[in-house]
This record gives structure tokens, sequence and C-alpha cells, in this order.
């Protein structure tokens, strides 16, 4: 599949996804920068959150609508106030785009509501992501693939029906080119959540490319995700983690996020294939194996002993497996210390 001119797929290098989320920290100058250094990282893509606190949720500052988990980042805080200070202004979108477009990135969003996908069409965005607490909202999901544009689904908390159920709403509306996203909605999430053994599965129960959203602290579980089969990868990404921002305890800074592109390239080149024997880079390296050698000189008719035949490298001789069968053995002529052993030295 493609996003724009991008090749997708487990041929192609992982397709690195830089999430601003709110780590601009409600400054367009500072989202700007943001783009120029994940452009400097080696990003694929930066990618955006479109929604209000209106569309998100309703501006009530009691009960449910405050965040009790003792081992949330965003405690005691209500819902309406924290997705007001995250949001990204949908004025800023057009500036945030365009420096994207000028420093070589696909810039894409994921929306919240109907409202935030008519806005982004006027920004002919190039695809779309629904985020993982979304990934139930069907009418949403049937909204962005109308579009026709490639659709990336996160599906962290989803059971595989609720997944099934987004896949099929998905194609069933237009979506042709489809990723999943393995993701584990905790903030930061702990690798032993993560199970990236997910990843193949997904990959063949669903018939799609798939990827990770990776919420995680460091890049390993990223890297590991790429031998899974893992086509795209999506981390959180912030200039500098202590200057704060709701998302920037498990986001990546910029030489980390360099780090990242070049180990996930190395690890899907790694891959490879399935391959026994030396490859052609090693042909030269077989000469340095051991091998049978002669270690004294001898005259015709000695016998060959544990002090005169010798395995050692380089490996222009015999083979180590023939040394008991070769013990005890004369040679037939005249050979010199170093000499390596061949079959023509015997009768």
């Amino acid at each position: 599949m493609q996003i724009s001119n991008q090749r997708i797929g487990k041929d192609q290098p992982p397709f690195m996804i830089a999430e601003m989320s709110g780590n601009h920290n409600q400054s367009l100058e500072r989202a700007l920068a943001i783009v120029d250094a994940a452009a400097n990282a080696g990003a694929h893509a930066i990618k955006l959150q479109t929604y209000t606190a209106d569309t998100m949720t309703l501006d009530v500052t009691e009960g449910e609508f405050v965040i009790g988990d003792a081992n949330s980042l965003w405690k005691g805080q209500a819902l309406h106030a924290l997705y007001q200070q995250a949001y990204t202004p949908w004025e800023w979108h057009a500036p945030i785009m365009a420096r994207a477009r000028e420093r070589g990135l696909h810039c894409f969003s994921s929306p919240f509501d109907e409202t935030a996908v008519d806005f982004l069409e006027t920004l002919n965005v190039p695809c779309y992501k629904i985020a993982s607490f979304e990934c139930v909202d069907l009418p949403l999901i049937r909204k962005a693939a109308g579009t026709g544009k490639p659709l990336l689904i996160s599906t962290g908390m989803a059971s595989i029906a609720e997944i099934a159920d987004a896949v099929d709403t998905a194609r069933a509306a237009g979506c042709k080119d489809l990723v999943l996203f393995k993701c584990t909605s905790t903030y930061p999430a702990s690798p032993e959540n993560t199970n990236l053994r997910t990843i193949a599965h997904m990959r063949e129960l669903f018939g799609c490319e798939v990827g990770l959203s990776d919420h995680t602290l460091g890049i390993g579980a990223a890297v590991a995700a790429v031998a899974f089969g893992a086509s795209v990868i999506e981390k959180h990404f912030t200039l500098d983690r202590a200057e704060g921002g709701v998302d920037a305890a498990f986001s990546l800074e910029p030489n980390e996020f360099a780090g990242l592109v070049a180990e996930t390239e190395r690890a899907w080149q790694a891959l490879g294939c399935i391959k026994y024997g030396p490859t052609a880079a090693e042909e030269k390296a077989r000469l340095r194996r051991r091998s049978l050698y002669i270690a004294e000189d001898l005259a015709a008719g000695d016998v060959l002993t544990p002090l005169n035949l010798r395995r050692i490298r380089p490996g222009h001789g015999l083979a180590p497996k023939f040394y008991e069968l070769l013990l005890g053995r004369k040679v037939a002529k005249t050979v010199k210390k170093g000499t390596p052993l061949t079959w023509d030295l015997f009768e």
C-alpha cells in the first residue's frame, strides 16, 4: 500500500511516524520546531490530533469526568480541562502541514469526530489515523473510511471481535488500504504488557499491514516489533522531556528518535530470508576456518600423528572431520611443515 508516494509493506523499511500530540505546549512556534526536529531525526511523517475539548467530552468537573486512576500521569485532572490543554488549535493545522511539506514529511492527523474529518478534508490530508479509544466508534471509522484514503487504526484494549467490527466497517465504507496498530493504552506502557507476538497474528488474521503504536519508554520494543512484521512504527515525539507537556514523559527526544529510525531500519535489513551456508560476503571468511595441516617436515612413508597433523587455521586443508580417519596413515611423498593436507599426499 501507499500513503501519498510512500510505499508501506514488509518489503520496505519501516514507515516512521512522529506523534506530536500536545507536546507543542500551546505554542505554534514550538509545534513548527517539532516538525523541523522530526524531519532532522529521519521521520517519514508527523502526526497531529484534531479535536476540541467540547468534541471530546462534557465540561463536568466531578465523578467519572475527573481522572481518578492513581497511576495516571493526569490523575486528578478533569477531562475537559486536560483536552483543552492538550488540543492543537485547528488554525495551526495549515501552517504545521505547510512546514511538514517543506521538510519532506507527510503530515496527517487523528480526527476524533466527524467535524474533524470534514475539516481535515479541506487540508487534503493523505490518510487518517483512528486512535485506540476511538477504535469502537464505528460511525467515526465509517466517516474517515468514506474519504477513500488509507486508514490507520490503533487497537489498544480492543478484542478480536471489536477489531473485526472496525475492519469490516472500514472496508465496507470504501477503505482499500488499511494498517492496524498493536497498541497498549497505558501511558507509559510496560514491556510486559506490549505482547509483540500479536503483530504477526494480527497480520494473518485481518490480511492487512500491521504496525506498532508504542507507548513504552525507549526504543527496544519498537525495534523488536520490526522482527515480528511491523511495517509502521509510531512514537510520541518532543523537543525536550524536561520542558514538560501532556505526553512528554513517554515521548522520544530528537536524538532518541534518530536512533529509533536507524535501529528499526537495521532490524528490517537484518530480517533477510531463510538461508543456510555462507553468504557471498562470507566466502573469503571460509578460508579462515580450521582445517588439517602438516605441522612438521615429513619424508615419504612417515606416519601421521597428533604431533605432525594439526587442526588449525586457515582453512585450505581437508576438513577437521577427517582428523581421526587420517591418524596412522603414511604420507606418500616429502611434505614441508605448513602444507595443507590434501588427498594427493597419500598413495
